[in-house]
């Protein structure tokens, strides 16, 4: 291999990636329930215009979301992408306003061609994050028991390391398969204290691990319209599947005086977690390092799953996803705003929690850049995301507005390629 450092680069924030994962510290109610709140699928790039990418495909940028695409990596080249994000969360409930944020490692890919028309794609990728802090203090009214403080809190998260590989089977169709392994845990706390001192506060925690191997199915078509013009279709499957799961629950009442007396221990060991597939349609057309467009409408039976210890009723899920990439001049010697690659997109869907009866409601606009680094097909991806969700009007849960921002350095180099001496 040409550049050694790359290599030990990916080792180093691969050992990083393993441990940080599902522990992004932003706080939201709407984390509380099943399991916890969903991680947007696709890199930097993608999420720059609105998440789309099942019809993508090119050969300087990963898109897990569908393996067909590792087929149009090129031949003896070598993608790394790896980025962290900041992440702000605003609730407002009236005139009450709360904000938490947070900054944590995203995500970490690699794709290398085994062959022409056969690449493999492997990386690490964010699930869910079940983390939130929600207090309350609430007047009963009642002069025997007293008020008493409601706390709850949350932590944790799921995560997917893949490994898959996409193939060319013709000139206009490829397929491929990615192999997801889902692991992590999401760990709840909910304890009730009261004003009185001699009155028995109660408190229980759980606990839900889950781990698991499932399949991620696509194919994609593509053709060249005219002369740089194309047109791609892509499908892709994340098959349902019944997950590993271990469920703990311990609820127990306490005083002020260290007086403990457990109540209840609920343990479930079994294969009994079942999340849903998910079905993805894409399309996208554009000129070859010049622009591209896309739109995404992806399905999920959220309806169907069933995991222990799930807070709150869940729905199926439509959402639709779409977005534009503008490049002045790829490959301008003089001009570098010429080659930086702007982006822009948008998404809007319902979110799979239901609350009071009422599902909630979830759209948001995005924007992003591509800077590229000099003589280099690498480059810096930059995005910005803005989403609103908000539950049914009178709802226990406030309208949360969410601020995403990212980079990620995507490294575009080249292996196996012999030095010549003079």
């Amino acid at each position: 291999m040409q550049h050694k450092p790359t290599i030990t680069i990916f080792i180093l924030f691969f050992s990083i990636t393993l441990t940080s994962y599902g522990q992004k510290l932003v706080n939201s109610p709407y984390s509380r329930f099943n399991i916890g709140t969903l991680a947007p699928v696709g890199s930097f790039r993608n999420l720059g215009m609105g998440g789309v990418g099942t019809a993508f495909r090119d050969n300087n940028s990963i898109q897990y979301s569908n393996p067909a695409s590792y087929s149009s990596l090129d031949t003896n080249s070598f993608n790394f992408d790896f980025g962290i994000d900041y992440s702000k969360s605003v609730l407002s409930e009236g005139m009450s306003h709360y904000s938490s944020q947070d900054m944590n490692f995203d995500h970490l890919l690699m794709g290398f061609p085994l062959a022409k028309g056969w690449g493999v794609g492997v990386g690490v990728i964010p699930v869910s994050s079940g983390y939130y802090n929600v207090a309350e203090l609430v007047s009963t009214g009642n002069t025997v028991i007293g008020n008493y403080e409601s706390d709850h809190s949350g932590s944790g998260g799921f995560s997917n390391f893949f490994l898959g590989s996409g193939i060319k089977i013709t000139k206009n169709f490829s397929a491929g398969v990615n192999m997801n392994v889902l692991f992590g845990q999401v760990n709840r706390i909910n304890q009730f204290i009261f004003d009185d001192p001699n009155v028995f506060y109660n408190n229980s925690t759980e606990r839900l691990k889950m781990t698991g191997v499932n399949f991620n199915y696509g194919v994609q078509y593509n053709a060249i319209i005219k002369k740089d013009y194309f047109f791609n279709a892509g499908v892709s499957l994340n098959a349902n599947k019944y997950y590993n799961s271990k469920y703990e629950k311990l609820t127990y009442k306490f005083t002020a005086y260290n007086t403990r007396d457990t109540l209840t221990y609920i343990s479930n060991d079994s294969s009994s977690a079942f999340i849903p597939g998910t079905l993805r349609f894409g399309i996208s057309a554009g000129k070859k390092n010049k622009f591209t467009t896309g739109i995404d409408y992806v399905i999920t039976n959220w309806s169907k799953s069933k995991i222990s210890g799930a807070t709150g009723s869940v729905a199926d899920t439509r959402t639709l996803l779409f977005g534009a990439e503008f490049i002045p001049d790829k490959f301008s010697n003089f001009s570098l705003l010429k080659r930086i690659e702007y982006r822009i997109g948008g998404h809007i869907g319902n979110n799979y929690l239901v609350i009071d009866g009422e599902q909630v409601k979830e759209y948001g606009a995005s924007c992003g850049i591509g800077l590229p680094l000099r003589r280099s097909l690498s480059t810096v991806n930059l995005f910005f995301d803005y989403t609103k969700k908000t539950g049914p009007t009178g709802s226990i849960l406030p309208i949360e507005d969410y601020y995403n921002i990212g980079i990620s350095l995507n490294i575009y180099d080249f292996w196996f390629i012999k030095r010549k001496y003079e």
